[in-house]
């Protein structure tokens, strides 16, 4: 098989996985109950699969699927302000064929990146347990199998993002300095054997309508996974 038909076989196994009882009591509860605005639209409520180009040097890791986002759409960071904002971004860098996701078939394609989260079901309040985080490591670190060696930046959304790759990265026996890297917008870690870390600031709503992160703070992180890939 290409690289492309096993991270399709791993997608299919993510989308039926029923591991954490309460992740799936919660996100089939959304997708029951749905949000007023969304009430003709058949949810998804199934964990969400990696999205993006098989062949991508960048690796994108947020948290998890938003409820009424990707837990509705069936896509990564599609059909919500978060996913609005990444993705104009990534249009910019020439990454994304067009810079909005609001459907798994609006045409939306990405062309050097690939985008996944430590976590495939929505949690409740956004607060995955350690066992829930732990139920889930095996899909990421699945992609990353795959993925690699093409993968020559990860760029972590949020402090949850970034702490969980460092995490993974160590277990899989990359030397990762000491102390420990402290999640902040646009720190860089630059690792021996495998692929720079660059933290960036998760493009929640809470984070983008506040400008705690602009469109150019966000650019200029692909920017600077841009330098680091090609140095």
């Amino acid at each position: 098989m290409v690289r492309g038909d096993e991270l399709a076989a791993l997608n299919d196994r993510v989308t039926h996985c029923r591991r954490c009882p309460r992740l799936v009591a919660w996100r089939e509860k959304v997708a029951r109950e749905k949000r007023a605005a969304y009430a003709d639209w058949d949810y998804w409520g199934r964990p969400v699969p990696g999205f993006g180009d098989p062949r991508a040097w960048l690796l994108v890791v947020g948290l998890a699927p938003a409820a009424h986002g990707a837990n509705r759409t069936g896509r990564m960071f599609t059909g919500d302000r978060s996913g609005d904002f990444l993705y104009a971004a990534l249009h910019r860098a020439g990454l994304a064929n067009q810079p909005s996701s609001t459907a798994r078939d609006d045409g939306l394609r990405l062309a050097g990146a690939y985008i996944t989260a430590a976590l495939r079901c929505a949690p409740p309040a956004n607060q995955p347990t350690a066992a829930e985080r732990a139920n889930c490591r095996e899909y990421l670190e699945a992609e990353l199998d795959l993925l690699l060696p093409a993968v020559r930046v990860i760029l972590a959304l949020g402090g949850y993002a970034f702490a969980h790759v460092l995490r993974i990265l160590r277990d899989r026996g990359v030397v990762v300095p000491k102390p420990a890297p402290k999640f902040g917008h646009g720190v860089t870690v630059e690792l021996d054997g495998a692929p720079h870390l660059i933290a960036c600031y998760h493009p929640s709503q809470q984070n983008t309508f506040t400008g705690k992160l602009t469109p150019e703070m966000l650019d200029a992180v692909v920017t600077e996974a841009r330098e680091l890939a090609s140095g």
